[in-house]
């Protein structure tokens, strides 16, 4: 590997106004914090203060409500026109309001040598500003699929040597991109030559920062990763990037860039650290930097940024410290995660639980394997209810069927120890879709009825022998599902009232599981959302529906979501990002089943430890993508699939494989799935001391079990 001096000098060449970047800033969930001594105070209330920018004239601060402006640290102005906006239904007593509030930005970046240049983007779009950010311009995305993690912009030289100003951009799926700002609608540009890539998976590794910085006078860009501890230089001559470091660990973040005069800060699980920029590093042992815990540990709320003028930098420079929530691994944000920590249990089709025998039966599958939950159908895929609803507003709108007497159900499971979960599905509800005459239903506008899912398939003819051969005839074959309006306030009453009784009778926790827009049939486009309200889009209706949903139910909230939407940063096909839905639930339940994956995907030799990569690393990037706002309680395969890999691997090895990836990465708990709730080939729990009962995995954490924990003498 070719080895390279470094030498860098802080990216932003601008004269020093001491008074504008004199002050010692922290942000926080709660706002942002002036730092004087041992003291703090909150001089801005603010949602999730991410990042702290200043241009040698004024501070430029990102948070959950947008982009602002501030001379002074007392007057802050909102410098957000022109980017996207969300309007969020809040419904009251009959009555309905609207909250318009700006997409959520991914990342805010200053042009190295002209501030009044900016680039920062959504999930959707890249943003740039050439006028300090009263207009913005969108440059669009790389690719359709949406998904966005950093951005960077600087002046580089073209092909003819003249420069010209770079844009950049890094996707979840498909890694980094550029384009000239000068041409706006041009296409984007892959540049990924050099970046690490997950063995078997064509496209690099997410980029989890990219920063802008100096090397003998030239502008140059460093880029690190969000999973592994990768840091990498861009060599822009040849479009190719190299190793500037690389770590042993088999997972890490290396987050939040800020180069300083002399080093290069990041943000990493339990540690501010730097690497020296003066020497070669690739080899190299990252320095813990704890100069500044003693007064960021005391906030209030979770960390999340700071700015450290250059007078406490220890002779840095001036740095702007983000994504410091990784400083503790174990503090998560959502209200209701201790109650819902370390569960682990089975998923149990009601109908397998109406009598105490057949309760009896699964109580001691759970005291056998040393389980300590049950998740059971309150409402089912189909809509029905499964316990005897007193609610009146359930008993109106609900379709009952076989289910259980509630307290009795309950009072055996407590007595056991037992921790219940409803799991209530939402808005695939074939019951509440033909209600009223499909008054909630999800419609089809060009067929006038409740709108329903198809496929084409061949129609079966019987045909005589001496018949002539025809073309074959295709009918449709809808798909057994019906969707009520994900847009309906009055669908999401009704789920909250069966959550809210659900809660009162005696459960812990609910569980939401198609918390989703419908994604099968060739009609599609025909599907029509008739509760839709002027200026909301699908991602409006999910945050609408779940901040309603926090808003009344005071218990933790859990939602099952696709194993590909816990694998990457992106919400494709299905509305599930996990990165927006992690502000509102406090478990996330990825489906992380190997067979649902494509056969040879992390199935490189030895391919029996596919399993526990599948959830070693899954688990750990799910919690990484939702900003570790939640639990991450993974659904584990105990059934067989008739594909190639099941066909050679399936067996109790391969249950537990997946149990102890869970394991090593968070042990925040896990939930097994078997659609018949047949039970054989589970192995009693583990805890963290537990030795593998086959040939350790390559990639097992070691001694850091679980890896993602706060590290004992690091940040308090």
């Amino acid at each position: 590997m070719k080895r390279f001096l470094l030498p860098l000098l802080f990216c932003t060449l601008l004269p020093f106004h001491a008074a504008a970047d004199d002050a010692f800033l922290a942000g926080t969930t709660n706002g942002l914090y002036r730092i004087t001594g041992t003291n703090s105070r909150l001089i801005w209330p603010a949602r999730e203060v991410r990042k702290i920018l200043n241009d040698g004239s004024r501070w430029i601060i990102l948070s959950l409500e947008g982009l602002h402006t501030s001379n002074d640290l007392k007057t802050f102005t909102p410098i957000s026109d022109g980017l996207p906006v969300k309007v969020i239904k809040v419904p009251d007593n009959g009555s309905k309001q609207f909250v318009r509030e700006i997409q959520e930005l991914k990342d805010i970046e200053l042009h190295p040598t002209n501030p009044a240049v900016m680039v920062t983007a959504t999930k959707d779009a890249v943003f740039l500003t050439r006028d300090g950010g009263t207009s913005w311009e969108s440059l669009g995305l790389s690719a359709q699929t949406a998904g966005v993690k950093a951005v960077c912009v600087l002046d580089l030289p073209d092909s003819t040597g003249a420069m010209r100003t770079v844009v950049f951009m890094s996707h979840p799926i498909y890694g980094i991109s550029w384009k000239y700002a000068d041409t706006p609608r041009g296409a984007w540009t892959d540049l990924n030559n050099g970046l690490y890539q997950v063995p078997t998976i064509r496209w690099p590794d997410e980029v989890a920062d990219m920063v802008a910085v100096l090397r003998d006078g030239k502008p140059q860009v460093i880029v690190s990763n969000t999973f592994k501890p990768n840091i990498f230089r861009l060599d822009w001559e040849n479009k190719r990037f190299e190793t500037f470091w690389t770590g042993s660990t088999p997972l890490d973040t290396l987050d939040g860039l800020s180069p300083g005069t002399h080093s290069l800060v990041f943000t990493s699980p339990s540690r501010i650290r730097e690497l020296p920029l003066g020497q070669s590093v690739e080899t190299a042992a990252p320095r813990e930097v704890p100069d500044w815990y003693p007064q960021l540990a005391k906030l209030p709320g979770v960390l999340l940024s700071a700015r450290i003028p250059a007078k406490l930098s220890g002779n840095r420079g001036a740095l702007s410290l983000s994504e410091l929530w990784l400083l503790s691994p174990n503090r998560q944000q959502a209200p209701h995660t201790a109650e819902a920590r370390g569960k682990a249990g089975n998923y149990l089709p009601v109908h397998q639980v109406t009598t105490p025998q057949g309760l009896a039966k699964h109580i001691e599958t759970l005291k056998k394997n040393k389980l300590n939950m049950l998740v059971v159908d309150m409402k089912d895929d189909y809509g029905y209810i499964r316990y005897d609803a007193k609610d009146p507003l359930v008993r109106e709108l609900g379709t009952f069927g076989r289910g259980i007497n509630l307290e009795e159900f309950v009072k055996t499971a407590k007595d056991n120890g037992i921790y219940l979960v409803a799991r209530i599905v939402v808005f695939k509800d074939r019951g509440l879709a033909l209600h009223d005459d499909g008054k909630y239903a999800v419609w089809d506008k060009k067929e006038n009825k409740p709108w329903q899912g198809y496929r084409m398939v061949k129609e079966q003819k019987e045909v005589a022998s001496t018949t002539e051969p025809q073309d074959p005839s295709y009918i449709r074959q809808y798909y057994d599902e019906h969707w009520v309006d994900p847009y309906s306030e009055d669908v999401w009453e009704y789920n909250v009232a069966l959550s809210r009784e659900l809660l009162a009778r005696g459960f812990d926790e609910i569980q939401f599981d198609y918390i989703r827009f419908p994604t099968d049939g060739l009609n599609l486009t025909d599907a029509q959302f008739r509760w839709q309200d002027q200026g909301m889009d699908k991602e409006s209706a999910l945050m609408s529906f779940l901040s309603y949903a926090r808003s009344r139910i005071e218990a933790p909230i859990s939602i099952d979501i696709y194993g590909a939407n816990g694998w990457y940063r992106t919400g494709a096909r299905t509305g599930q990002d996990v990165e927006l839905l992690a502000r509102y639930v406090d478990v996330i339940c990825p489906m992380f089943y190997p067979s649902h994956f494509e056969q040879q995907f992390l199935a490189h030799e030895p391919a029996v430890d596919r399993p526990y990569r599948i959830f070693f690393h899954g688990s750990y990037r799910n919690a990484i993508i939702a900003r570790n706002h939640i639990i991450v309680r993974p659904w584990v395969q105990a059934f067989y699939l008739n594909v190639s890999y099941d066909r050679t691997y399936y067996n109790q090895d391969y249950v537990q494989r997946q149990v102890f990836g869970a394991r090593d990465a968070l042990n925040q708990g896990y939930t097994y799935w078997n659609n018949s709730g047949r039970y054989e080939d589970l192995r009693p729990d583990i805890d963290t001391s537990m030795a593998y009962p086959w040939e350790p995995p390559a990639e097992n954490a070691g001694n850091l079990i679980p890896f993602f924990s706060e590290d004992p003498g690091a940040f308090r």
